[in-house]
């Protein structure tokens, strides 16, 4: 039998067993038995070493082709029995479309997150830069650098999470400032915010907790004054309680800055007539500020005869509490889902 022949006859073979074939372990049996090394081809192949030149050629070409066919005409039997898998899954799953769906609920920013960004657009608006820093912090920059070396009495104010003789975990965002001071060699003007976990060792109550949110800002300039602070204390102050809100300045203490300003915002329930909510005063503390001392200055490389500054810190959480009348602190951080949905 001449060797077209015995490929004409493995075609018809083939195509036989393929109509019979209904698994893909059978299919995988024939593709060996018909292109593996075992199958007749290779043996075809393997007796055109006894062939001459024109008759190699000849034989190549028939068994090439050969070997095209068969795999197409295998691939094709793969496809269908894919197929035939897939009608009957579909056949054996039934979906009742008059159902209805699952019931996806849209995920939200955390109310603190939601504070802190819309006070970094209000701020970015203004041309400030927002400037991060590590949370474990070196003694230096906490509190040295700031005006506040040891024994100093004010350090009892920020009663403190230390990890070792001089590294803590940073009771506010100030050494963030001191960092970008000194990354600017004291030669160009600063005009940043710094949001970000502080951690103070104090009594987890209503009104308190180890850890809070905390957004510090920082200008340094050669012309900055205490109207400029009070502008922008004053621009904070509407966009985050609306325009009808006043905010008053009175004298306070903070080692890092001279003079210094508590700064409050008029009642939202009496709108500053006085009331048990505000202790009858007409006015709710939100934040301290005061211009940047000469000795934060210089410890950081500017010279305070020509440049002067100022500051401001805001504890994140207290102002959610007074925007949305939320009595206990703790409920930022219990990840109740009734309380934070109010937020969406």
């Amino acid at each position: 039998m001449s060797t077209q022949a015995q490929i004409n006859a493995l075609e018809k073979a083939l195509e036989k067993e393929l109509n019979m074939c209904q698994k893909f372990a059978e299919l995988n049996d024939i593709k060996a038995q018909y292109l593996g090394k075992k199958s007749q081809l290779t043996d075809l192949m393997k007796a055109m070493k006894d062939s001459t030149p024109e008759e190699k050629r000849e034989l190549g070409q028939y068994i090439n082709q050969a070997k095209s066919t068969f795999n197409a005409m295998i691939e094709a039997k793969k496809t269908a029995l894919e197929a035939a898998s897939v009608r009957a899954k579909l056949n054996q799953e039934t979906l009742d479309l008059s159902l209805p769906g699952p019931d996806y609920t849209l995920g939200q920013s955390h109310v603190l997150t939601q504070i802190i960004e819309s006070i970094e657009d209000l701020f970015v608006g203004m041309g400030y830069v927002i400037k991060e820093g590590p949370e474990l912090e070196s003694d230096a920059y906490n509190f040295e650098k700031l005006n506040l070396p040891k024994d100093h009495p004010a350090r009892d104010m920020q009663d403190s999470f230390y990890i070792s003789k001089h590294t803590l975990l940073r009771t506010h965002t100030s050494p963030v400032q001191v960092r970008t001071m000194l990354e600017y060699g004291g030669k160009k003007p600063v005009k940043i915010i710094c949001p970000g976990k502080v951690y103070r060792r104090d009594d987890d109550d209503a009104t308190h907790s180890h850890q809070f949110m905390q957004i510090e800002g920082l200008v340094v300039d050669k012309n900055t004054t205490m109207s400029d602070l009070k502008g922008t204390l004053r621009i904070v102050a509407e966009h985050l309680f609306g325009a009808q809100r006043e905010i008053r300045l009175r004298p306070s203490y903070f080692p890092f800055t001279e003079p210094s300003v508590e700064v409050d915002v008029t009642c939202a329930q009496c709108h500053g007539a006085g009331c048990p909510m505000c202790k009858h005063t007409g006015y709710i503390e939100i934040l301290g500020a005061g211009m940047v001392h000469d000795a934060v200055l210089e410890a950081s490389g500017y010279d305070p005869k020509i440049y002067q500054g100022f500051a401001f810190g805001i504890g994140v959480e207290r102002l959610a509490m007074l925007k949305y009348g939320i009595e206990d602190i703790r409920n930022f951080y219990i990840n109740d889902l009734r309380f934070l949905k109010q937020f969406k």
